[in-house]
């Protein structure tokens, strides 16, 4: 545990945090872990002012496209990367998508940018901060898809209000994916695929596209296994895969 005039940044800070800012509605915790090693230290330094994107001010919409030294051929988002395995897959296998990666975490941003520069990936752009703060900045009908993959469940009911999905991120959801869009989720709690499915189901302009039961039990094709899916099934717990269209 740092002490209370310790401000180095550490790898289970919030880059707000870090920043001293507060955060208002927020979807995640706080909490205090080590200080950086050099290599991640570096990539927050050099490599995350390169890619981080700047919220406009309230009311004025942001251009995705305008992100990208290049035209793109469609935007997508993920919600919460954590170390971004599946975004960086998602980045190497799409070169011509633009994606746009929200991680509050600066031990998984910072992980994820080391990697990132590593491999030379120039379609990725990142947030670290609430994604809902992307939500009400996009334009309309602006993005293919959304990955939410294993987020936070909050299982504690009073902590209810912290998960992701809620009746007002559906509804930006909805309005910022286009039509024939997805929202593509995962999670290995019970209660929190319930919750989904409620608030997603009970919003008019989202589709469930599962058909038998084994559709929800298989991972989406091209999505790769990642470490929060890995450390689910070795302990015993059955990923869930949900895949919702707009229409």
């Amino acid at each position: 545990m740092t002490s209370a005039d310790d401000t180095r940044t550490t790898g289970t800070d919030t880059l707000a945090d870090a920043a001293g800012e507060s955060m208002g509605r927020r979807h995640f915790g706080r909490r205090v872990g080590r200080p950086l090693k050099a290599g991640r230290s570096r990539a927050m330094e050099e490599t995350l002012p390169e890619l981080a994107i700047t919220l406009p001010e309230p009311g004025t919409r942001l251009d995705p496209a305008g992100l990208f030294d290049r035209p793109m051929r469609e935007i997508v988002v993920e919600i919460g990367f954590g170390g971004g395995e599946h975004l960086i897959a998602r980045a190497e296998a799409e070169p011509d998508t633009g994606f746009i990666g929200c991680e509050p975490y600066i031990g998984g941003m910072s992980a994820f940018l080391v990697e990132l520069e590593r491999r030379g990936l120039r379609n990725v752009r990142v947030l670290g901060d609430d994604a809902a703060k992307l939500l009400d900045a996009l334009p309309d009908a602006s993005l293919a898809r959304v990955y939410l993959l294993f987020s936070d469940p909050w299982p504690k009911r009073r902590h209810n209000k912290r998960r992701f999905i809620q009746a007002e991120t559906v509804a930006g959801l909805a309005r910022v994916l286009r039509s024939g869009g997805r929202l593509i989720a995962a999670t290995d709690h019970p209660d929190l695929c319930a919750w989904t499915l409620a608030h997603l189901r009970a919003h008019p302009d989202f589709t469930w596209e599962a058909r038998r039961p084994g559709d929800w039990q298989r991972r989406p094709d091209g999505q790769i296994e990642t470490r929060y899916e890995a450390k689910a099934r070795a302990a015993g717990r059955v990923p869930v895969f949900m895949s919702f269209r707009r229409g």
